[in-house]
């Protein structure tokens, strides 16, 4: 068994980490997951939160928005809608996702009501999680 695995964390705008990492805790739509080398093969979106990566000996903490992420035995790659060091998360780009999850919860009916209110929920808890 393998003590590292390769990690690569990826927003639209950029590379935001890659290399050898221990452990990746992935806010999974579902729930959350914590990656591993020789983790079995899983293919999940993400949720708003704090992903949290082992690597090189230290810790690091991203807020992502959403976006996709790929478990192999071999690494993990997370391929984020937003992706930002935690440390440099502004309040205002929370503060305006939130208001347009809000008007789309506003705007919702049936399923789609539902899906947006969940959406909601998780950028307050993710805002909440960065105070």
């Amino acid at each position: 068994m393998a003590d590292t695995m390769q990690f690569d964390l990826v927003s639209p705008e950029r590379k935001l980490a890659s290399g050898q990492a221990v452990s990746v805790l992935i806010p999974g739509a579902d729930g959350d997951l914590t990656a591993m080398p020789d983790h079995a093969p899983v293919v999940t979106t993400l949720r708003p939160g704090i992903l949290v990566v082992e690597m090189e000996g230290e810790t690091q903490e991203f807020a992502v928005t959403g976006g996709f992420a790929q478990v192999t035995a071999e690494g993990a790659t997370v391929l984020a809608d937003e992706a930002l060091p935690k440390a440099e998360v502004a309040t205002e780009l929370l503060e305006d996702r939130i208001s347009a999850a809000t008007a789309a919860r506003d705007g919702a009916e049936g399923a789609a009501l539902d899906d947006a209110a969940k959406r909601l929920a998780d950028l307050e808890a993710l805002r909440d999680a960065l105070a």
